[in-house]
């Protein structure tokens, strides 16, 4: 998710500089927010990251059109996307784990 969040989130900003249109404050927290929601609910399949970019560029008025110019590298940022995602969720299990490794230490004492 993380990955595909900063990845649309930088395309988009891409698009408007590549355009000549300056964003305001609003619309990059349009962009952030919409680029959050749409990896959330994006499914895991590859170049997924295409199909929600037209959602984020529509919610903040940016041509749709030149989304184009990121299909030539999307196949290479997805790989970096998947890397991201994954230490990501390496990081979010070893903190959980070790958050909760007395309550399963004990837990596991009291089933033997």
């Amino acid at each position: 998710m993380d990955g595909t969040v900063l990845y649309e989130a930088v395309a988009a900003i891409f698009i408007a500089q590549m355009n000549g249109i300056e964003l305001d404050w609003g619309q990059i927290i349009t962009v952030s927010m919409t680029a959050t929601l749409a990896s959330i609910g994006a499914a895991s399949i590859p170049s997924a990251g295409l199909v929600t970019m037209l959602l984020i560029l529509t919610a903040v008025g940016l041509p749709t059109q030149d989304i184009s110019l990121l299909v030539a590298v999307d196949w290479l940022l997805d790989r970096f996307r998947t890397s991201v995602n994954v230490v990501g969720d390496s990081y979010g299990a070893g903190i959980v784990y070790h958050l909760s490794k007395d309550e399963l230490d004990s837990y596991d004492a009291q089933q033997t």
